[in-house]
């Protein structure tokens, strides 16, 4: 049997096997499945191969009552990030809201790098645009399509903007990442709410003891192959998996501007004669990301000293 590992704690993973049916009190088609608590075998740890949140599987299965299964099999990987440690992610949708709180780019950018390194399309959604100023919708909009993200603009108290950030996610698997207070229990509850998860005793387990720390979790929505991942730890991320010297290459707005300074290996810092400081200086790139990889070239530096 074929499922997709959606959690892993303490050496348990629980796997969702899925399938169609209609659902009586709606009466309509939806997605329904079940979740099997597994473990997996030994060969494994043999091989030195350690199944991920999100890995597609194959189980055995040992109690259909228990739902208890055993994993035997691992297909192969599309993707697979390290912090945090999962597989098989199509792409990203980072929420930050324009107000209460304003977007801190900084961290935007983390994200955005961590993404690049390793070649996650991510979509940028700023939300709570119905409180927000015209003039701030446009600047974000500027400072990130120029960088060739797809950005939109929310807000939860419309449909429409709901439909469309389900039609975004369709067919795919999608970490969603945000800091507290942005709306992103919001979009994620109403992305999940047509969902029937038959989850029997794994959902006490879940619940209790050891099982309550956050962890990577996916969760299946109402769309065939479609899940979500919530990403705990968002607002922890550093920029340690980068050499300094590689960190331009993941800022794409400096694409066009690399190779043309005028000392060879200019890192953009401190040189004269600079293409992509000249950029900035024009407008061409925006000075909020220029910042932000000066911070991260000053930590990458100061990392180096230890």
């Amino acid at each position: 049997m074929q499922g997709k590992i959606m959690k892993g704690i303490a050496g348990f993973y629980y796997v969702y096997v899925v399938e169609s049916g209609i659902c009586e009190y709606k009466g309509k088609e939806t997605l329904k499945g079940k979740i099997y608590e597994c473990r997996a075998k030994g060969i494994f740890r043999k091989d030195k191969k350690k199944p991920l949140v999100g890995d597609l599987v194959e189980i055995d299965i040992l109690s259909e009552e228990k739902s208890e299964g055993s994993i035997i099999g691992i297909y192969p990987r599309k993707s697979e990030l390290i912090r945090p440690a999962v597989a098989n992610i199509d792409q990203a949708l980072v929420i930050f809201a324009l107000e209460n709180p304003k977007p801190q780019l900084a961290l935007l950018d983390r994200f955005l790098l961590s993404m690049e390194v390793n070649k996650i399309p991510v979509i940028i959604c700023f939300n709570k645009r119905d409180i927000a100023l015209e003039e701030d919708i446009q600047r974000y909009r500027e400072i990130y399509e120029k960088c060739g993200y797809k950005v939109i603009f929310t807000t939860t108290k419309e449909e429409a903007d709901k439909k469309m950030i389900s039609s975004l996610l369709k067919g795919k698997t999608t970490a969603v990442a945000g800091p507290s207070g942005v709306g992103k229990s919001s979009i994620t509850n109403f992305l999940q709410k047509n969902v029937e998860m038959e989850t029997g005793g794994i959902s006490k387990k879940l619940g209790r003891g050891r099982h309550t720390t956050r962890h990577s979790e996916i969760i299946p929505l109402d769309m065939e192959n479609t899940y979500i991942m919530d990403t705990p730890g968002f607002s922890s991320f550093r920029v340690e998996e980068v050499e300094k010297e590689d960190l331009q290459k993941y800022f794409p707005d400096f694409a066009s501007y690399l190779g043309k300074c005028r000392f060879l290996g200019c890192m953009h810092d401190k040189e004269p004669s600079c293409a992509v400081k000249e950029a900035v200086n024009s407008g061409e790139i925006a000075k909020e990301r220029y910042q932000n990889y000066c911070l991260f070239y000053e930590e990458l530096k100061e990392k180096r000293r230890y």
